[in-house]
């Protein structure tokens, strides 16, 4: 769907995910605007705007994924030129939000990095920050700017919706730990499936998990629900766990797909099925195995960037 929007919004993109970003401009019917994002022989990146940004409404794409360090600098100098080039508003599209799990002191003298990014954010130019499924939602209240947080869930809803139609009442969505309860309640009550809870326990050190099973899963299809898979250990434990305790199926699915060390194979070598994936972190060819499904979030993003810019509520996408 093509949306119909002022001559003032240009829409940018860093490295981390062109491929999405070209997506979403293309959805509004735009091309990304001309600029280069480089590096110089030293490491040092290098950002470079081509054509006028005066006063427009600026939308810069760039999910803070690996490596995390070099997409942030990517997005945090072009946030500073489009700032020294007078653009009227500054939005920062991250689509994923990285380190969002460092969200509160865990331990003694822990950083809080959700919060030194929120203001190194800030400090650098952007006016708004647009992203999905941050994996604690009061991140939001670390800024002192706009935040808007989509939610996927919808997306991966609507994908098993189609695939399963009525043979959903044999599934049940299953919480792989306690804190993703209410976002797989959510789940379960949008698919009108019944829920389950993995409750997890290390007796102590070095002794393997008990893991116990909080609802009835024998002889059903389960669907794991996540916001994000790293390496995969939790979501690829509870996997098999289900499969030894009598569930027929099990799927997976989560919004982020950060997939680092040893996730691959893992989710290769598990009882998962089939893993469902939102593409907010760009899926290089050699993480694309048989076993992930890939869905686009471009039309939510694009339009949440056309509400933004319209000044319209966001909250409609979701009613």
């Amino acid at each position: 769907m093509i949306y119909s929007t002022g001559d003032n919004i240009k829409i940018f993109a860093c490295n981390s995910n062109r491929t999405l970003a070209e997506s979403i401009a293309n959805k509004l019917g735009f091309k990304l605007g001309d600029a280069e994002v480089e590096k110089f022989s030293d490491g040092e990146i290098s950002v470079k705007i081509n054509e006028t940004i005066r006063g427009a409404d600026v939308f810069i794409i760039q999910s803070t994924s690996y490596p995390v360090n070099d997409n942030l600098m990517e997005l945090l100098i072009m946030i500073d030129a489009m700032k020294r080039a007078s653009a009227g508003r500054i939005t920062a599209v991250m689509p994923y939000y990285g380190y969002a799990r460092q969200d509160r002191k865990a331990r003694a003298r822990d950083p809080i990095s959700a919060k030194l990014i929120a203001n190194i954010l800030t400090s650098a130019g952007a006016n708004r920050v647009l992203t999905m499924d941050l994996h604690c939602a009061q991140i939001q209240g670390f800024f002192d700017i706009p935040v808007d947080n989509l939610v996927g869930r919808p997306l991966l809803t609507d994908f098993y919706e189609k695939k399963y139609g009525d043979d959903l009442q044999n599934f049940v969505a299953i919480s792989p730990d306690l804190g993703s309860v209410t976002r797989t309640r959510a789940f379960a009550e949008k698919l009108n499936i019944p829920l389950a809870i993995i409750d997890k326990r290390r007796p102590k050190a070095n002794v393997s998990e008990i893991m116990n099973i909080i609802g009835d899963v024998k002889g059903k299809k389960v669907i794991l629900v996540d916001d994000m898979i790293d390496t995969a250990g939790t979501i690829t434990n509870a996997a098999n766990a289900l499969k030894e305790r009598g569930a027929v199926e099990v799927d997976a699915c989560c919004t982020h797909a950060v997939l680092s060390g040893p996730a691959l194979q893992r989710i290769q070598d598990s009882a998962i099925t089939e893993l469902l994936v939102l593409d907010t972190i760009a899926l290089p060819e050699e993480k694309q195995i048989s076993k992930i499904t890939s869905v686009s979030v471009d039309d939510l993003f694009a339009n949440a960037i056309r509400c933004i810019h319209e000044g319209i509520s966001i909250s409609q996408l979701f009613d």
